[in-house]
């Protein structure tokens, strides 16, 4: 059996799924932002200076992403440049030069801006 809704039905049908997801994608959003908050603290009390070196480019937009996430943060860190630094892309190049940003944390490699392994790195001392 087929039964006919109203149109004023589905419409509020939609209203209701919509308000759902914005809710859903709120909490989402909160979320990510209370873990990157927490990362941050994390970050600032297991980071002495001289602990991490971003190893970046110029034109890389996500070195500065990363530079950006690590000054809000208030995370020590060294950052130097390859096309400006001859030891830096010495640097660079004797760690594989996959790409940037490349940091290096506590003498170990990291491609890549990976909060989650940048802590495990920082939590073994």
């Amino acid at each position: 059996m087929n039964i006919p809704i109203p149109s004023w039905l589905r419409r509020h049908d939609l209203w209701v799924l919509l308000l759902l997801i914005l809710v859903f994608a709120g909490l989402a959003r909160w979320a990510g932002s209370r873990q990157a908050a927490d990362e941050a603290q994390r970050l600032r009390e297991l980071a002495r200076p001289g602990d991490i070196l971003m190893i970046s480019s110029e034109t890389c937009v996500f070195c500065k992403r990363a530079r950006l996430w690590l000054d809000e943060a208030a995370v020590p860190y060294r950052e130097c440049l390859i096309e400006r630094d001859a030891a830096c892309l010495a640097e660079y190049q004797a760690r594989g030069g996959r790409g940037t940003p490349t940091f290096v944390v506590r003498g170990h490699t990291l491609l890549g801006f990976d909060r989650q392994r940048m802590l495990t790195l920082l939590g073994t001392r």
